[in-house]
């Protein structure tokens, strides 16, 4: 039995250019997809919030998604989690340990961007020790990713 979750996160960042930055009215949402045909489950959540970036929103959709499995006591299923983006999932497999053992500092010894969000991640994922990862190209034939991006798009346009 596998449980299939494509999270996604996007932001609408008008100071995205050189020099520039996410501004206070900038809108951003998250989403997830939850699905398994073999307990007939279907389950999808976004959300959206101003002034945030893209990298808070992605790593928001995967903890959201993990929170909506724990609250549905599946933690303990075989769970694959897609993702389009690489910062989360390389942060995910390979520096979270690092930048715990390190008092949440990256190789250059500066404080990790976006470390509440990490720190959360980090004590969610004990909880799921049959949870592993895989990335898709966003935007291109994976129907589960293009939900979430539909989706979140979809909270922004309502904000």
């Amino acid at each position: 039995m596998t449980i299939k979750v494509y999270t996604d996160g996007g932001s609408r960042n008008t100071g995205n250019v050189k020099g520039g930055s996410v501004q206070p009215t900038d809108k951003a949402a998250w989403a997830y997809l939850i699905v398994s045909k073999d307990l007939n489950l279907q389950l999808s959540d976004s959300q959206g919030q101003l002034g945030a970036t893209n990298n808070q929103m992605e790593i928001t959709a995967v903890l959201m998604a993990l929170r909506a499995l724990y609250k549905k006591n599946l933690q303990e299923e075989h769970i694959l989690l897609v993702s389009d983006s690489q910062y989360v999932l390389n942060s995910i497999q390979q520096w979270l340990p690092g930048w715990k053992k390190n008092g949440w500092k990256n190789a250059s010894k500066k404080e990790v961007k976006n470390k509440d969000l990490w720190i959360q991640i980090d004590k969610a994922l004990p909880y799921f020790p049959n949870l592993t990862f895989e990335w898709t190209k966003g935007h291109a034939q994976d129907a589960g990713n293009n939900f979430v991006d539909e989706l979140l798009n979809r909270t922004m346009d309502a904000m």
